[in-house]
This record gives structure tokens, C-alpha cells and sequence, in this order.
């Protein structure tokens, strides 16, 4: 498959190598020259020096056959801008845009525009590392306000039923980290000592799901 990718920054040489790597072909765009050297001494794909919302250039990198094109750049409205073109003057459906301000996030997702925002993602990681309970954010979807997150929980809860635990946070339970395999639970399946919890939650749920499962559940009556 053909991959255009629009900016040849750490994350567009590194995307452009990843690529490469699985087989694909690839050409990158970029207003400065000079950025091609990030890339790989080995890099194969084609290297255009160009605007990338820019016809003339979209067309020199192949974008009329592309399977995808990712906007990488540093600008916000340069990567959402050149993602609706491609989207909607070449029909590209698989794109996606970076930008920075995650606000704008489900503004872009109604126009079919998916959209990477790295701000949230990574002030979720460094307050998973740095504040006590045990969460590790595994996924955030910022557009839905929905994470795939890892919990440590209170021995109390080990022999209770995935049921009791999805009732107490209000969470759903994605899967069980048991030895070294996944396991798919159902409402009945028992939490065992060494089991990961991994649940789907509403990213404002974080700091009442982290109180939750640090407690033992309430005695059964």
C-alpha cells in the first residue's frame, strides 16, 4: 500500500520508517529540505519538498493512489487543512491529523477527520507515574471521553465476581491479566491473587474508580 505522510518531524521520519519497514510504499512532504535528514540513511520512499495541502505536491507524492496520509506536522491548522483535502478532493478515507489542542478533537471527528492528540495522552501518562493507586493508562479516546486503563485494587476484592466490581466503579471490565495470558471475563468469573485489571472507564471517573477499588468492597450483608 501506498502511505503519504505530511511532515518529516521526529514523529513523520519515524512513522515513514515504521512503514517502510511492513512493505509499504511511502513518501513524505515537508517545506524544509533539510528535515529528509531525520529520516533513515536507508529510507527508499520518495522525499517531496513541498507545502502538503498543496495540490501540485499532494499529487507528486502519490496522494491520487494513497491507502493513507497521516499530518504530522508542527501546525495545527496545516495538518487539519491538508487532511480535509485529501480527504475530501482524493477521497483518501484512512487519515489522520496530530494536533495539538485537544479541544478541537470532536470538532474535526464530525467532519470524518481522525484526529491524534498528544497533550492529553501525555499528562495522563506522566499523573498515572507520578500520583499513588496503580492506574496506567493503556488507551484515551479524547473525542469520547473513554480510557482503557490498569488498576491495582485492595486484596478485599479477591474472590469477588467481575459483576460486584463493575457495579461498585461503574466501569466494564475489558480483560484479566492471569499469568501470562488474557482472559476475557464474564459477569461471574472471580477476581484471583496476581489477576491485572484492565477496564473501560470515563476518563473523569479516574480519581472516584482509583478511591473504589483501593478499599475493600462493602461487607456482604
Amino acid at each position: 500500500m501506498h502511505i503519504v505522510i505530511m511532515g518529516c518531524g521526529r514523529t513523520g521520519a519515524a512513522l515513514a520508517s515504521e512503514f517502510e519497514s511492513r512493505g509499504h510504499s511511502v513518501a513524505i512532504i515537508d517545506q524544509l529540505g533539510d528535515a529528509f535528514r531525520r529520516l533513515p540513511s536507508d529510507f527508499q520512499g520518495q522525499r517531496i519538498t513541498g507545502v502538503g495541502f498543496d495540490r501540485d505536491t499532494l499529487v507528486s507524492a502519490g496522494v491520487e493512489d494513497a491507502y493513507a496520509f497521516a499530518a504530522v506536522s508542527s501546525g495545527d491548522n496545516s495538518n487539519i487543512l491538508a487532511a480535509r483535502v485529501v480527504r475530501e478532493t482524493y477521497g483518501v478515507e484512512n487519515v489522520v491529523a496530530r494536533i495539538s489542542d485537544p479541544g478541537r478533537a470532536q470538532v474535526y471527528d464530525r467532519l470524518g477527520i481522525r484526529t491524534v492528540a498528544p497533550v492529553p495522552w501525555t499528562s495522563a501518562q506522566i499523573v498515572s507515574h507520578l500520583l499513588p493507586g496503580g492506574t496506567d493508562a493503556k488507551f484515551t479516546d479524547v473525542t469520547v471521553g473513554v480510557a482503557l486503563r490498569s488498576f491495582a485494587y485492595s486484596d478485599g476484592w479477591l474472590g469477588r465476581s467481575i459483576a460486584e466490581l463493575e457495579a461498585a466503579t461503574g466501569t466494564r471490565v475489558a480483560y484479566l491479566q492471569r499469568f501470562s495470558a488474557a482472559v476475557l471475563p464474564t459477569t461471574d468469573t472471580v477476581l484471583q491473587p496476581g489477576d491485572g485489571l484492565h477496564v473501560i472507564m470515563e476518563v473523569d471517573a479516574l480519581d472516584r474508580v482509583t478511591r473504589v477499588l483501593s478499599r475493600p468492597p462493602a461487607v456482604r450483608s
